[in-house]
């Protein structure tokens, strides 16, 4: 069948659908429901009702006949594990969504957020009143991305998008064919030709940053993707969590290792790949210590405009453009410099691992092990990739047991399962506001 008439025969039995239900789904509303019966966070009849109408059509993940019970998997049941590895096994080819695809349903906007089930209004007035920014780094697999947006998304947040410079063109028109279907999801105005462990990554989120803030969105906190990342908390909890920090931010700040220490100690040089030059760097440019962490972070509104305003911030910046992976140290550090907003103090009483970070929960093979031992996580149930762990089902029902609030690394060609459980699972709980 020709794509053109697929696509028309695909709405055309969407909105059969909605003309039988009763619910109208180009406004996400139902007959005799308020938007107050969908927040409501009791169970009395009406409010479940509602919920209930609105579940069938947003509903995420596994649910066609056959498909392993995520309701098992997530909590942990040996035998429904074994079915999801199984099935896993038989389904040889697992039929993903391309950039033609994207590019042909977002031709009508309204279908495209019909079809793909977003959710387009407030879940509370709680979350509606503390809205946050994403900074989206990606530069490919286009399925995985939209996934990923499509669960992160809320109407009062904010998402800039940062697509590699050398990324294809049709995957770059797709993601702008995406975005341009949201009017709080947009490409970043500037992008860049990302060179692994060079400072382009770290470039990346800043031109996301000040694209950020010029955003007539109020938002209160700043939290950094990549497309192989996958939330853990649904919006509600986020907010809940972030609402804790009172203005702090969280992410992996230590004292480096002496071989950590010597990616400032040279000069770099970067072409198709970075490499290190005997040229020795001068010192860092600050009077407080080097720490060391990770590309991710949780930071306030405050600390991402200081970033930009501050002298010393910005000669720090400049300092780092020609060290080794620079988002590994140069987060880190800020966040332990005084005077920076939602910063710890540098005392050794304030290292904050990635396990007691919010920011993202990363399996590396080497620590995996039996947590009866004294390992910080079991073992990885998918494979590894460049030593960290890309998740399979089994490792749900640990992860959701985490305090972070994003996962990495997920990809839908190792273990589809595992990611639509979690995309049923945060659904549900964003509409019924209880565990699947």
């Amino acid at each position: 069948m020709p794509k053109s008439k697929f696509f028309k025969l695909q709405k055309l039995i969407i909105l059969v659908l909605l003309t039988f239900s009763g619910i109208m789904l180009i406004k996400y509303t139902i007959n005799q429901c308020r938007l107050e019966d969908i927040q409501d966070i009791t169970d009395n009849p009406k409010s479940l009702y509602c919920k209930d109408n609105i579940y069938t059509f947003l509903r995420l993940g596994a649910n066609e006949e056959g498909k392993p019970n995520c309701n098992n998997i997530i909590q942990g049941h040996p035998e429904a594990i074994e079915e999801g590895l199984r099935y896993r096994l038989e389904v040889k080819k697992i039929i993903h969504l391309a950039e033609e695809n994207y590019l042909n349903f977002t031709k009508d906007c309204k279908y495209f957020k019909e079809f793909r089930r977003y959710l387009v209004f407030p879940m509370s007035k709680e979350e509606e009143a503390f809205p946050i920014a994403y900074s989206m780094v990606i530069h490919d697999n286009i399925e995985m991305f939209e996934r990923l947006l499509r669960v992160i998304y809320m109407p009062q947040n904010v998402y800039c998008v940062h697509v590699d410079e050398k990324a294809t063109d049709i995957f770059k028109n797709a993601v702008r064919a995406i975005t341009s279907c949201f009017d709080n999801v947009f490409v970043a105005s500037k992008l860049e030709k990302v060179v692994y462990a060079s400072w382009s990554r770290v470039q990346a989120d800043l031109n996301c940053m000040q694209d950020l803030l010029k955003s007539e969105v109020q938002w209160k906190y700043l939290i950094n993707t990549c497309g192989v990342d996958f939330p853990l908390k649904t919006n509600a909890e986020i907010v809940r969590t972030l609402k804790t920090l009172n203005g702090k931010n969280s992410l992996e700040s230590e004292r480096p290792s002496a071989l950590k220490m010597k990616r400032w100690k040279f000069h770099h040089e970067v072409r198709d790949s970075i490499f290190e030059t005997a040229t020795e760097k001068a010192p860092p440019p600050i009077s407080s210590p080097m720490f060391s962490g990770n590309a991710y972070f949780v930071v306030s509104y405050d600390f991402v405009k200081y970033v930009f305003e501050n002298p010393e911030a910005q000669t720090f910046l400049e300092w780092n453009m020609d060290t080794y992976s620079p988002d590994e140290h140069l987060w880190a550090t800020l966040n332990r410099m005084p005077g920076v907003p939602g910063s710890s103090p540098y005392s050794d009483k304030y290292q904050l691992s990635d396990m007691n970070a919010l920011a993202r929960m990363v399996k590396w093979e080497y620590s995996e092990g039996d947590i009866k031992n004294g390992a910080p996580y079991p073992k990885c149930t998918g494979i590894h990739r460049r030593a960290v762990c890309v998740y399979g089902s089994g490792d749900l029902n640990w992860l959701l047991q985490q305090h972070h609030l994003l996962a990495n690394k997920f990809d839908s060609n190792v273990d589809d399962i595992a990611i639509q459980c979690l995309e049923q699972h945060l659904r549900y709980k964003t509409i019924y506001k209880k565990e699947l």
